[in-house]
């Protein structure tokens, strides 16, 4: 009798390799989804933190030159950009504890230029929570956030006092 030479006889061992290699990558996947979840800075989510969101807020809801706010100056940057048939893509904000109260607020902008060249500026700004207080870090934060009036030192007068004799 001439025997059968087919695989039949290892067709349930490979199928089941088969099987076991793809719960091992799908478990792969997902312990590394988990992972990256658990590991992820909280400079991707500022609203992971509470004193990192008040940051994000402060700089965001800050007096802007021209606009009542950060926030509303850089989208009607891009929107005022896309009137003009030019594309300007606003990054995401991200935030970083610097020391104490202090919280580090970034957010890129990219303008494409007439000739098609792209520009990129990096917003930076400096949040002082405990002041409630925000600073430009960077030269084009600088150029959006309104100065603040220097405080007088202490003891000057308020008024100029008069000249010549009394």
């Amino acid at each position: 009798m001439p025997q059968n030479h087919s695989p039949a006889g290892s067709a349930p061992s490979s199928f089941s390799t088969v099987k076991i290699i793809h719960y091992a990558a799908v478990a792969v996947l997902v312990l590394g989804g988990l992972y990256y979840l658990w590991m992820k800075p909280p400079a991707l989510n500022p609203m992971a933190d509470p004193r990192a969101a008040e940051a994000l807020a402060l700089v965001q809801t800050h007096r802007a030159q021209g606009y009542p706010t950060i926030l509303q100056a850089m989208t009607e940057h891009v929107r005022s950009m896309s009137e003009r048939n030019r594309v300007a893509r606003l990054g995401e904000w991200r935030v970083k504890q610097v020391e104490g109260d202090l919280y580090e607020v970034r957010i890129q902008l990219r303008d494409q230029g007439v000739t098609g060249q792209w520009f990129e500026r990096e917003f930076i700004w400096h949040a002082h929570l405990s002041l409630k207080k925000v600073n430009a870090a960077s030269l084009p934060a600088d150029g959006i956030t309104p100065k603040e009036p220097d405080p007088e030192p202490a003891g000057s007068p308020s008024t100029p006092l008069p000249l010549g004799p009394t």
